[in-house]
């Protein structure tokens, strides 16, 4: 997969001495296993004035962060929709992948920890102007798979748990596509049950190619009238993945939601060729 980075690029709540806000540039690398040590990973800050806020600074100052770094990223990715240009004219001047993604944990984790403990200890820290480091993420109406990897009659689903504790062996398990995190990152102890839904389909690889493409946020349970799961990805990209028709399927995916809350919203998708296989198409840990 490479190495992968996660970047924000925006205000903080501390005033120059002109009394504007000053701007900061946070980078650090994404943990891609279950097994990455989160005090390990690659991290760079630096700040600037709100007169310099460009593509051209934020190239520079990715510059800098790939001098320094171990390894350079393959790809970066970012929550704020509002950089999305400002971040991509710099990323493609560096010949660098930008992708717009919910999968930066460990740079929001950061971000909040810096908002609690760092920016109040500077001087020109103004509270009124501290912001969420979260970001409200809103998904768009969802709309059917492509046909080429669109499940048929042969395909079936279902709504599983593990424990925390599991995850541990995730590097060993023979996977094609997919991305964890360790949870010991999210405060997740070892026996908690983590919900997930897997899909078997005899077009399991296909499938899990196409979602290796794409930014993996969060399945989610919609009720209502016509009850369905869906996949969100990227900014707020949303897909249905499957109609709950029969009762027995609408309880256990109204326990998986329930089930993620007990989980602090950390979650699985997993694809498989049959219930009988010993490997996965696709295995990707989620959260939200």
């Amino acid at each position: 997969m490479g190495t992968i980075w996660e970047l924000d690029f925006y205000s903080r709540p501390v005033l120059d001495e002109n009394q504007k806000k000053l701007w900061e540039v946070l980078i650090c690398e994404s943990p891609l296993d279950t097994q990455c040590s989160v005090d390990a990973l690659f991290k760079y800050d630096q700040f600037c004035s709100n007169k310099s806020v460009n593509s051209i600074f934020l190239r520079e100052a990715l510059e800098e962060a790939i001098a320094q770094a171990p390894q350079p990223p393959k790809k970066i990715r970012f929550f704020r929709r509002q950089m999305n240009n400002m971040i991509t004219k710099a990323c493609d001047d560096l010949g660098i992948t930008a992708t717009p993604s919910r999968r930066t944990y460990a740079l929001e984790q950061w971000l909040q920890q810096r908002m609690e403990e760092f920016y109040p200890q500077q001087h020109g820290y103004e509270p009124s102007a501290a912001k969420s480091a979260s970001v409200q993420y809103s998904a768009q109406t969802p709309v059917r798979l492509p046909d080429a990897i669109r499940g048929d009659k042969d395909d079936k689903w279902a709504f599983v748990t593990l424990e925390a504790s599991a995850f541990a062996e995730m590097n060993e398990w023979d996977i094609s596509f997919g991305e964890g995190f360790p949870l010991t990152m999210m405060g997740i102890d070892s026996d908690t049950r983590i919900p997930g839904a897997i899909i078997f389909s005899p077009r399991a690889i296909p499938l899990a190619g196409w979602m290796s493409g794409l930014e993996m946020a969060a399945l989610k349970f919609q009720g209502g009238s016509l009850p369905r799961l869906t996949l969100e990805t990227g900014f707020g990209d949303s897909w249905i993945l499957a109609d709950i028709t029969d009762k027995h399927t609408l309880s256990e995916a109204k326990g998986f939601q329930q089930a993620k809350e007990k989980a602090q919203q950390v979650h699985f998708l997993a694809i498989q060729s049959s219930p009988e296989s010993d490997s996965f198409a696709g295995f990707w840990l989620l959260k939200g």
